[in-house]
């Protein structure tokens, strides 16, 4: 299937794209009436020297042809910074839906994908929508606005020669549906190879210390070697089809303008067509086919942004990986920490029309820790998912008096998963997580609770947290969530397994920090296997297979 040369889903998702569209049909307008005044001009000029004319009779017609030489390079830079412009806030607009998409369906939802084409996709896949933006979609335009301008004019002039337009010119279309055809395969091909080396890549640097410690880290270097070949092949083949398409294209249209030219030659010398017109008409015979050749010659440019904006589209098209939708966000006043407890009546959470959570009544009480256990696949990290939003469910949720439907402010939870999330940065960064202002107490207090009253909070880690152990980087995320129930005064507080990696010790510290935060009247919930975690639990709910208490 051919990548169309203007889906309708970036007019729909990015008005971006529609102001580029405006600017650069009135730019285009513009370059071709300048295009038609210069090839009179320049036709005037030299008919003239011809004809023995002094310099100061030509004076007034060079005068012009300079303005309209100027004129059309400022219409060019016009249209190239439209384009840029353009192009830059496109990509601003898809990328904060994407990731505002992403928000809003969770962790979940984004592991059903895999990770590094959507990263990929965002980043690198959508900088090449310059290319198409830049150099595909204003040649698209003049095909569309000059073409038909210069033939009326071809035609006025020489019916003829305009004719032979309206003949030949179709043929450069049909040539580029061949070409299309066979760029598009080997675009595609070269696309899935970058997302594979991507994968791979990430794959062998996240399971580095796995492959170092069983000896089997230099088995990778074949691995990667043979995708990074793979992906250079595809390119190389990419290039020769890009070069190929671009000499068949060339080809085609020099073969018609030379038959236009051989047309004018044999009436100039019989006497049928006088010189102006003849002039004028072989000056605008190669504009009229430059807008429709540099679209199949830029086509390859565009076909990786294209590619990638097809990605965003399914992103932003999906509702939901199970195909129900989970409602938009609606607006409620704020339960704080008042609430009494949170209810769970009748909750139940279908995957693909089958119950993860059937019928689940629940209850987790203010100033109690309630500890969520049972096997794995029961559906304890579904539950967390529906209690955080990002799992679409029926039944009802309620905090205190206030009903919770999915997709409604959270602002009365606070959430520790099951993997750290880490950034680059200072410990006290990554605890406060893009507060405007840090709460100094709260940050101090927020690591002591968690076990980490001995690290300094100017601390500065790598990339996933790189400086820290396992264990100190899953109570950095438990005081993460600490701290947003502090400063934002959450009601209810989600560890997920929030002491898989710490030893005896470090979890009776961060067990400690619990109770204090339970004792301020909120609802602490924490999903764990760990005898310690379920013995110190006010009440524990331990979800079957069936999904039951």
């Amino acid at each position: 299937m051919l990548v169309r040369p203007l889906d309708p889903r970036l007019l729909r998702y990015a008005t971006a794209a529609r102001w580029f569209l405006f600017v650069g049909a009135v730019l285009g307008l513009a370059q071709t009436l300048i295009v038609v005044a210069y090839a009179w001009l320049l036709s005037r000029v030299i008919t003239l020297a011809i004809d023995g004319r002094s310099i100061d009779e030509l004076s007034p017609s060079i005068a012009a042809l300079a303005v309209i030489v100027g004129l059309r390079a400022l219409v060019v830079w016009l249209l190239d910074a439209a384009a840029t412009r353009g192009a830059a806030q496109v990509k601003t607009q898809l990328r904060t839906q994407v990731l505002a998409r992403v928000a809003e369906r969770g962790p979940e939802w984004v592991s059903g994908r895999q990770g590094v084409r959507l990263a990929t996709t965002v980043t690198s896949g959508l900088d090449a929508l310059d290319n198409y933006f830049a150099r595909y979609l204003p040649q698209l335009l003049l095909t569309v606005i000059a073409t038909p301008i210069l033939v009326a004019v071809m035609l006025a002039n020489d019916l003829a020669s305009g004719i032979t337009v309206i003949i030949v010119l179709p043929l450069i279309p049909v040539f580029m549906v061949l070409i299309g055809r066979a760029t598009q395969s080997v675009q595609q091909n070269q696309w899935d190879a970058l997302q594979r080396l991507g994968s791979g890549f990430l794959d062998v640097v996240g399971g580095l210390g796995t492959l170092k410690i069983f000896g089997r880290e230099r088995r990778q270097f074949v691995r990667l070697r043979t995708i990074t070949e793979d992906y250079r092949q595809r390119t190389m083949k990419v290039l020769r089809v890009s070069f190929l398409s671009g000499f068949v294209l060339e080809l085609a249209a020099s073969l018609s303008v030379a038959l236009i030219a051989v047309s004018v030659g044999l009436r100039l010398v019989d006497g049928s067509l006088v010189l102006s017109v003849g002039l004028f008409v072989l000056l605008l015979a190669p504009e009229a086919f430059l807008p429709i050749r540099q679209v199949g010659a830029q086509f390859h440019a565009a076909a990786d942004g294209l590619a990638a904006a097809g990605d965003v589209f399914a992103i932003l098209d999906d509702d939901a990986s199970d195909g129900a939708s989970i409602p938009n966000a609606v607006s409620m006043t704020d339960p704080g920490t008042a609430a009494s407890a949170l209810h769970l009546h009748s909750l139940t959470v279908r995957r693909q029309g089958t119950p993860v959570i059937d019928g689940l009544d629940a209850e987790f009480r203010s100033g109690h820790i309630s500890v969520i256990n049972g096997v794995s696949g029961a559906g304890k990290s579904t539950l967390v998912g529906a209690l955080l939003g990002f799992v679409p469910y029926d039944g009802e949720v309620r905090l205190g008096d206030w009903t919770i439907t999915p997709g409604s402010p959270r602002s009365w939870l606070a959430w520790s998963g099951q993997r750290p999330g880490l950034m680059s940065g200072t410990v006290a960064h990554n605890v406060a997580l893009g507060e405007a202002a840090v709460d100094s107490a709260a940050l101090e207090t927020s690591l002591d609770w968690a076990g980490l009253s001995g690290l300094s909070t100017a601390t500065r880690l790598g990339v996933n947290g790189a400086g820290l152990s396992g264990g100190q980087a899953q109570r950095l995320a438990a005081a993460r969530a600490i701290y947003r129930a502090l400063v934002h005064g959450c009601a209810v507080v989600v560890f997920d397994e929030p002491s898989s990696a710490l030893d005896a010790a470090a979890e009776l510290d961060l067990l400690r920090g619990l109770r204090r935060l339970a004792d301020q009247g909120r609802i602490v919930i924490v999903v764990s296997h760990r005898p310690v975690v379920v013995a110190a639990a006010d009440r524990v709910l331990t979800i079957r297979e069936d999904a039951h208490v």
